[in-house]
């Protein structure tokens, strides 16, 4: 059985890293989809761990984050 488990998990492992490499690829849509996904299976303690190396990874989610921080008011109405 311990040769399932190791196999499986190397699966999950080849399908996680294609998937990070392609993470920019992916529509928005997908992208929180998946984020959310691996959220509920690993824990909510995981959410700013994985949000922090998704945005460090690809500049397309960093860049995003940057320009909605930028075009939101702030608490004063700026």
């Amino acid at each position: 059985m311990d040769d399932v488990d190791t196999t499986t998990t190397e699966l999950y492992l080849v399908l996680g890293r294609a998937a990070s490499k392609i993470w920019c690829n992916l529509p928005q849509e997908v992208q929180h989809q998946l984020f959310e996904e691996a959220i509920s299976s690993q824990g909510e303690e995981m959410r700013q761990q994985l949000a922090i190396f998704l945005h460090r990874k690809h500049s397309r989610t960093t860049d995003s984050i940057k320009a909605r921080a930028i075009q939101e008011p702030d608490s004063l109405g700026g």
